[in-house]
């Protein structure tokens, strides 16, 4: 019988492999212990053994996490995320089968780019709030606890920032780092006086529309500088969503990085096996390792495009969200 898990998933993480072994590893994994994906992956083309290229691995469209349970078999999920959405029916579920591996991936990318021990992380998601499966709520409850400030929290939907907390973290010498959705960060500037102390950052989980209108990235980075009254270079960006255990950022621009362990091709709409030339715009397709229980290898329906330095740009959505070719994945042989 195939080994449904692993005794150590530390490789995925370990810089000093290359990515091809890695992802090599983590593709037999998922075809000895996933049939969806034996399956899907069963009406392509399999990557070569003898010289294993990791852009010739077959992607899962994104839409499987709603019409199936995208978990390897006899494993139990520990977490449970859904998307952002009022109805049962039309939200992607995400069966989490190592919460520690979740938990790997948010600190490692993370502290690669913000210092958590002297910081304070003020957390504003209207919106996310209301749903207890957010995968960006357990995310951020995560990082705030593992923050070095006692100032850390949730700041409460529809009120403007608190300006004596703003001081009080200032007093205490700690950075501070707003982190919310794009929408409600600009909902707080139209509040009253958003001042924040020179040297704080902000990091937008993305959303562009507001209750009147909607945005551009540009538009929105020059609305947080301007709002804020910090440098634009110290707006962020995160992408990520619930069928995900990584998370990519921008640092002060609109092209984002992806961690080690993560890679990002443009993929033709009409064919997801062409991989698309830097500027050329088509549907983003995500290699996650830390996606390795239940699946790593996914094609979003997220508009994007890279440019010639391998960063990626999310431009939109596409407007079908309709994948042909996707009812098979929960047919059972």
């Amino acid at each position: 019988m195939p080994e449904n898990t692993l005794q150590n998933t530390d490789f995925i993480f370990d810089k000093s492999l290359s990515f091809r072994g890695k992802a090599e590893k983590v593709y037999k994994f998922q075809r000895q212990n996933s049939p969806l994906y034996h399956t899907f992956s069963d009406h392509f083309s399999q990557p070569d053994s003898e010289s294993f290229d990791p852009y010739s691995i077959p992607l899962l469209p994104i839409r499987a996490f709603k019409e199936a349970e995208v978990i390897v078999q006899n494993r139990k999920p520990e977490l449970l995320f859904k998307s952002s959405g009022t109805g049962s029916s039309n939200r992607s579920r995400h069966l989490v089968a190592d919460a520690d591996l979740y938990r790997k991936s948010i600190i490692t990318e993370f502290t690669r780019y913000f210092d958590l021990s002297n910081s304070a992380i003020l957390a504003y998601t209207p919106g996310y709030n209301e749903n207890r499966h957010s995968s960006l709520i357990w995310m951020l409850n995560y990082l705030i606890s593992k923050s070095g400030s006692d100032f850390s929290q949730f700041l409460p939907v529809g009120e403007p920032i608190d300006p004596a907390l703003v001081q009080q973290i200032a007093d205490k010498g700690e950075a501070l780092i707003l982190f919310g959705a794009a929408f409600g960060l600009m909902d707080v500037i139209e509040m009253g006086d958003a001042h924040l102390p020179a040297g704080s950052v902000i990091i937008e989980t993305g959303g562009m529309k507001t209750h009147r209108r909607e945005m551009t990235k540009h538009e929105l980075r020059h609305g947080l500088a301007e709002g804020f009254q910090i440098p634009s270079e110290n707006i962020h960006s995160e992408y990520g969503m619930c069928e995900l255990l990584s998370q990519c950022y921008s640092i002060g621009s609109e092209w984002f990085k992806t961690p080690p362990w993560v890679d990002v091709t443009i993929r033709d709409p009409e064919d997801s096996t062409r991989i698309c030339k830097p500027g050329e715009e088509g549907k983003i397709g995500i290699i996650d390792l830390a996606n390795i229980y239940s699946c790593p290898f996914i094609l979003t329906d997220d508009r994007g495009i890279v440019n010639e330095d391998g960063l990626f740009r999310v431009v939109g959505r596409w407007d079908s969200a309709e994948l042909r070719g996707c009812n098979f994945l929960i047919d059972s042989d």
